[in-house]
């Protein structure tokens, strides 16, 4: 049982995403164990296979960590990246707050700024792909190229959507154009069964990468629990 504090750090970490799967850590079951002793938290994290992408695995690590540190009673963060191939590169460079770069130095062939636009970009695409699809099954005549967030239904999808939306900069107003591109650029109504192709491609290759993920996780850990 987590007492008060950990259920704290342990939430906190719910707002930490798999860049590439889009979906936050402690639903994917990436968080093994939580510990608070004092003001010092300590946390452990997992991957579904020792070869996960460093870049990711890190993005992860160093994301967990900001978001302890930034709890008002939180003195020492340790945050560890268990049975990764990089695991003691990785811990070393977030014990000593080196960044990325600082981490990997010449292996760093990206910032990761970069990396994390190009999937917060995927993000959204999958996101309005799903919205626009489920007001299809209810509304299959829709002019798709002037639907707006107004048009959505209030629901868990069409939250999701607006926060991804927020997230790349894209305006979360009712009147704002639900399909556009990552710079808020509309398609015309000839372009839109490819671009709706398109997102639905992405969609499917972020939640079968999830699936497949969840199921790698078990296999390796099958009798291990998270947090």
């Amino acid at each position: 049982m987590m007492n008060v504090q950990e259920k704290q750090a342990y939430d906190a970490l719910g707002a930490v995403v798999d860049p590439e799967l889009d979906e936050p850590i402690t639903d994917l079951g990436f968080v093994r164990s939580v510990t608070v002793t004092d003001s010092a938290v300590e946390v452990h994290l997992r991957l579904p296979t020792a070869f996960c992408a460093p870049n990711f695995a890190y993005l992860m690590a160093a994301d967990a960590k900001d978001v302890l540190t930034a709890l008002d009673w939180t003195h020492l963060v340790t945050v560890q990246l268990d049975d990764h191939h990089d695991s003691e590169l990785i811990n070393r460079g977030l014990a000593a707050d080196a960044g990325y770069r600082g981490t990997f130095k010449h292996e760093a062939e990206q910032d990761l700024d970069e990396l994390r636009l190009t999937f917060q970009r995927k993000a959204h695409t999958a996101a309005m792909e799903r919205c626009l699809t489920y007001l299809l099954r209810e509304r299959r005549d829709a002019p798709l190229a002037s639907v707006t967030l107004a048009d959505l239904p209030d629901d868990q999808h069409t939250d999701a959507l607006r926060r991804r939306r927020a997230t790349i900069g894209l305006p979360t107003t009712p009147d704002a154009l639900v399909l556009v591109d990552h710079t808020g650029t509309p398609y015309a109504e000839a372009a839109v069964p490819l671009a709706l192709r398109r997102a639905r491609s992405t969609r499917i290759s972020i939640e079968g990468n999830a699936h497949f993920c969840r199921g790698l996780l078990r296999t390796r850990y099958p009798d291990e629990e998270t947090a």
